[in-house]
């Protein structure tokens, strides 16, 4: 029999405004201390460098955290000229320099080969996985490799301020996947210039905003006093933009069971026109909906022949946070 995970079950999502200096396992680490809690992930890792909107789930809300990663992000981030790093960024070693600054002109000339989908090398230095091992791991040892582009999608990009001959700000707006290192280098190379990131913000992660969010040491304050729960968000809060049917306590009594639900003609075609196309780790996921009773979601599952299958059920009480 395996050893219960020690702390409380503590249910809901923490928006975290991580600082600089630390990974993003660490800021859930914190946070999970915080709370006590038994269970916690993020949903979306963010470079020791970059600061801004970390997403960290609670209990129950780890279940919804592939709909947080799947959302659209926001990043700003500035750009020095002048430098390449190894790891695209201001923690590597130099590897090129150049005396070109491109001028605002030539900079926003180029920024539309890069919206829409593109194909994208990620950085040397990611955690994508090669035969095994971490990319990172093998450049840091300083071995030899490639990694293939993949497509991402890039909503919008653009030049927000240009404070010095050395410096320029972006704004971009993405898909899953997308590097901003990556995004970057390859605006350098179309310029014949060479740059870094110099610092990172992620500003949304889905329907999740930076305004929302808490610092990790206002949090720790506020635990300290009694007060963290003030900071958390429900477990749905992910679930925003799928569509949500009302159940009895008996149906979630079934759903708990694992067995599904007739639905009411009105609420299968309800459902039907809220469809939309997505997809959920590659899998469709346009029939999806949550279940909710009493304000609190009972289960993710499937609208289908007009029935509710359930595929995520949430163990959730009103005496819960």
């Amino acid at each position: 029999m395996g050893r219960r995970k020690k702390g409380l079950d503590i249910d809901g999502w923490i928006l975290l405004d991580k600082p600089a200096d630390l990974t993003s396992t660490q800021a859930v680490s914190a946070v999970r201390r915080a709370f006590d809690a038994k269970k916690a992930g993020h949903a979306g890792t963010l470079d020791p460098l970059a600061t801004g909107l970390l997403p960290i789930a609670l209990g129950e809300a780890t279940k919804t955290v592939p709909f947080a990663q799947e959302g659209e992000k926001t990043y700003r981030f500035t750009v020095k000229w002048g430098e390449s790093t190894d790891t695209l960024d201001a923690e590597g070693d130099i590897i090129a320099q150049s005396d070109v600054r491109p001028h605002r002109a030539a900079i926003e000339a180029v920024l539309e080969r890069f919206i829409g989908e593109i194909e994208q090398v990620p950085p040397n230095y990611s955690a994508i996985k090669v035969d095994g091992a971490r990319a990172y791991d093998m450049a840091r040892a300083g071995e030899e490799f490639e990694l293939p582009s993949r497509p991402v999608t890039i909503h919008s990009l653009s030049l927000m301020d240009a404070p010095s001959d050395d410096l320029a700000v972006f704004e971009m707006r993405c898909g899953k996947g997308a590097y901003v290192r990556s995004m970057v280098r390859d605006i350098a190379s179309a310029l014949g210039a060479e740059g870094h990131v110099a610092a990172l913000r992620r500003t949304r992660v889905g329907g999740f905003a930076i305004d929302a969010a808490v610092a990790l040491d206002e949090l720790k304050e506020m635990a300290h006093k009694g007060r963290a729960s003030e900071a958390l968000f429900p477990v749905e809060t992910a679930l925003d933009d799928i569509p949500a049917l009302a159940i009895t306590e008996d149906e979630v009594f079934q759903l708990k069971q694992g067995r599904p639900i007739v639905l009411l003609p009105r609420q299968a075609q309800e459902l039907r026109a809220l469809r939309s196309p997505r997809e959920i780790a590659g899998k469709d996921a346009s029939k999806l909906a949550v279940a909710m009773c009493g304000g609190m979601a009972a289960a993710i599952g499937e609208a289908r022949a007009g029935k509710f299958q359930p595929v995520r059920v949430f163990n959730l009480t009103p005496n819960r946070p």
